[in-house]
């Protein structure tokens, strides 16, 4: 490893880390599975990065998974990225591990070796669009450029565990009773994550339009606003709800969520922040910018019960 005691201390400093949401920056964890490639994780993903300790092979593990370890009287899954990048050298053994915290869960991800951690702006990140192919970008949520020139991947880790220990499945929720004209709106730029939410939607009968990064969010928002209503209409009366993502290219949810509070447009419409980040402070920055309630990912049912009350007035 030769990540530094400054950058150590980064992961360490949670204050730090929530300081820096709403700003529309990111700071990003390098590593490398061995190879030419450069891939990234979000920090606030990012609890520690430590040694490879004895990994305990357990019987009919998914594929991906290659055992268990015991990290602070806790036993958690350890997961080797190569299995799932197909650049990855999956004979290899892989002497560090970063462990994640995320949608209520942690694991740790085998990786060859961590470099440092930078600072980018989010709308210097970018959607993956046709520049991998179609296996690897389902795992790429985004990618940026460092000062060199050379690419850093941002691994989809939400895409990654939900392929590795399953996806979750949603069960029947509570229906909305909503018109015909009117719809929900939602932004997230994982995969895994908008088939998740178009499920729990779909059972609530709700019908929806998405977005997969905040910049596309605004400005698929201000294109319903700017649509014109008869008297006495306004864009509440068909727009129900916005359901946004934490951290997204081109433009954070917190960064967002602070447009549509600042736009009279989208008065009475509620936010509602959708994060696998569920930390206090996370919550309390999301409340700092104005959003009507903060959800966790991912459980089905909580999301709905959420939902609800806003899709029915």
């Amino acid at each position: 490893m030769t990540l530094s005691a400054t950058d150590a201390s980064l992961l360490a400093s949670v204050d730090a880390r929530t300081k820096l949401a709403g700003s529309n920056k990111m700071e990003i964890l390098l590593f490398s599975l061995g190879t030419r490639e450069t891939f990234g994780i979000n920090v606030f993903k990012v609890r520690e990065v430590s040694q490879t300790p004895h990994i305990t092979k357990t019987p009919n593990m998914p594929q991906g998974v290659e055992g268990v370890i015991s990290l602070r009287g806790n036993i958690i899954p350890v997961i080797s990225l190569a299995k799932f990048i197909a650049s990855g050298d999956t004979t290899r053994k892989y002497e560090t591990m970063i462990v994640t915290e995320f949608n209520r869960s942690t694991q740790a991800f085998l990786v060859d070796s961590v470099d440092r951690i930078i600072r980018v702006d989010w709308d210097k990140v970018r959607a993956p669009e046709n520049m991998f192919n179609a296996s690897a970008q389902t795992l790429i949520t985004a990618v940026t450029e460092l000062e060199d020139g050379k690419l850093v991947s941002i691994l989809d880790v939400e895409q990654i565990l939900a392929s590795a220990i399953g996806e979750t499945k949603v069960p029947d929720v509570p229906q909305a009773q909503t018109s015909s004209e009117q719809f929900a709106f939602f932004v997230d730029d994982s995969v895994v994550a908008r088939k998740e939410i178009t499920s729990v939607l779909e059972k609530m009968r709700v019908k929806y339009h998405q977005a997969t990064n905040g910049r596309e969010a605004w400005d698929r928002l201000q294109a319903f606003a700017s649509r014109r209503f008869g008297e006495g209409e306004s864009l509440h009366d068909t727009l129900k709800l916005i359901l946004v993502d934490a951290e997204m290219p081109e433009m954070d949810g917190y960064v967002l969520t602070r447009l549509i509070k600042a736009d009279r447009r989208f008065d009475g419409i509620p936010v509602v922040m959708h994060s696998s980040l569920s930390s206090n402070a996370n919550r309390a920055m999301g409340a700092s910018v104005g959003v009507d309630a903060y959800v966790a990912k991912f459980d089905p049912v909580v999301l709905a019960d959420t939902l609800l009350p806003y899709l029915q007035g």
